[in-house]
C-alpha cells in the first residue's frame, strides 16, 4: 500500500505585490492626510532612533544624534561591527547620554549568517541576553529563510520558547516577498507577511509594507493586540525597500500614527530611515530630525 503524498509549499506564486501596491496607491491619492491630532495615548510612547538610521556611523555616533536630537531612546542593530554587540559600551552610552536601549535588532539579515553564532536558536538566545544585558525589553527578528532547518520549521513555537525562557519580548518584523518577474519567490517561513501567524509579540514597518503592497493602516489594526514595535519609515509604492522620512512617501503613515495614539496603544516607535547616500552630515541630521518631528506630531506629543 503506497504511503499518502504530502503537498510541497510551492517555491512561486503569481507576482501580486505589484497590483497590490497600485491599488493601495490610488486609494491613498484620492484621501486627504489628516491634519495633526493633539490627542496622545494615556501610555508613554517612546521614539527612537536606530543605528541603522545612521550606518555606517557607529554606535557612540548613534547615541550622540539621538541626544541631540531629542530622541527618547535608540534602537541597536547587530551587525558585524564589534561595537554592535558590546554590552559595556552600550551601557557606558546609556550613562553618558540618559538615553535607554530600547530595543535589540537580531542579526537575522540575509549576510549576517554567522555574526554572534553558527546556530540560529542559539543566535537568538545569545541577542535576548545582550539585550538584558543592556537593559532593553524587546529584541526584533525577521522571519527565517525557508532553507534554514529547524530554525525555520520550528520558528512560531522555538521564539515563544526563547521569548519565555530569558524573559525579553521577541517582536517578529515583518517583512515583503521577493520578485522574479512575474512570480513572487517565498522565502521566508512561515511568510512574509506576520498579520495571520501566532506569534506573541510583532514588529511593524512601512517601508516593508509599501514593498509588498499591504494597506499598512489594515495591518496594523489586525495586529494591535500583540504590536510592540513600529519601524518608522514610508515608501512611495515601489517595489524597493527604500526607507523613506515619514511623510515623503505614500503610505498612510500619519494616519496610522494618530490611530495608535487616539486607541492608547503601548509600544514604541523607532525611526528607521535610509541615511547613508547623503553627503552632508547636516543633512542626515536634517531627514533625522524630520523624522522626529514628523512622529511627535502625529502622535500627539509635539507640546509635550
Amino acid at each position: 500500500m503506497s504511503r499518502p503524498r504530502h503537498r510541497r509549499r510551492p517555491f512561486t506564486v503569481p507576482n501580486s505585490a505589484r497590483a497590490n501596491s497600485l491599488r493601495h496607491r490610488e486609494v491613498l491619492d484620492l484621501q486627504n492626510v489628516p491634519a495633526a491630532d493633539e490627542h496622545r495615548s494615556v501610555h508613554p510612547i517612546r521614539i527612537g532612533l536606530s543605528t541603522s538610521s545612521v550606518y555606517p556611523m557607529t554606535v557612540r555616533e548613534c547615541f550622540d544624534a539621538a541626544a541631540r536630537l531629542g530622541y527618547d531612546g535608540v534602537e541597536v542593530m547587530i551587525t558585524n561591527s564589534e561595537d554592535t554587540q558590546n554590552p559595556e559600551l552600550m551601557r557606558l552610552l546609556v550613562r553618558s547620554t540618559g538615553l535607554p536601549i530600547m530595543a535589540i535588532h537580531a542579526p537575522t539579515l540575509l549576510f549576517l549568517p554567522r555574526v554572534m553564532h553558527r546556530d540560529h536558536w542559539e543566535k537568538l538566545r545569545l541577542t535576548a541576553q545582550l539585550a538584558k544585558d543592556v537593559g532593553a525589553e524587546t529584541v526584533v527578528l525577521h522571519p527565517p529563510f525557508r532553507w534554514q532547518g529547524d530554525y525555520a520549521r520550528r520558528f512560531v513555537p522555538g521564539v515563544r520558547e526563547i521569548a519565555q525562557e530569558t524573559g525579553v519580548a521577541l517582536a517578529v518584523e515583518n517583512m515583503y516577498p521577493w520578485r522574479a518577474g512575474i512570480r513572487e519567490v517565498l522565502v521566508y517561513s512561515p511568510d512574509w507577511d506576520n498579520t495571520h501567524q501566532d506569534y506573541d509579540d510583532v514588529t511593524f514597518d512601512f517601508s516593508h509594507a509599501s514593498t509588498a503592497g499591504v494597506d499598512a493602516l489594515a495591518a496594523v489594526r489586525t495586529l494591535f493586540p500583540k504590536l510592540r514595535h513600529v519601524h518608522l519609515t514610508d515608501g512611495s509604492g515601489s517595489l524597493s525597500d527604500e526607507h523613506l522620512v515619514p511623510g515623503r512617501g505614500r503610505m498612510p503613515v500619519a494616519e496610522t500614527l494618530q490611530y495608535l495614539a487616539k486607541h492608547d496603544w503601548a509600544g514604541d516607535v523607532v525611526v528607521e530611515v535610509n541615511t547613508r547616500f547623503t553627503a552632508r552630515r547636516s543633512t542626515r541630521n536634517a531627514m533625522l530630525a524630520e523624522s522626529l518631528a514628523f512622529a511627535r506630531r502625529h502622535l500627539g506629543l509635539a507640546s509635550v
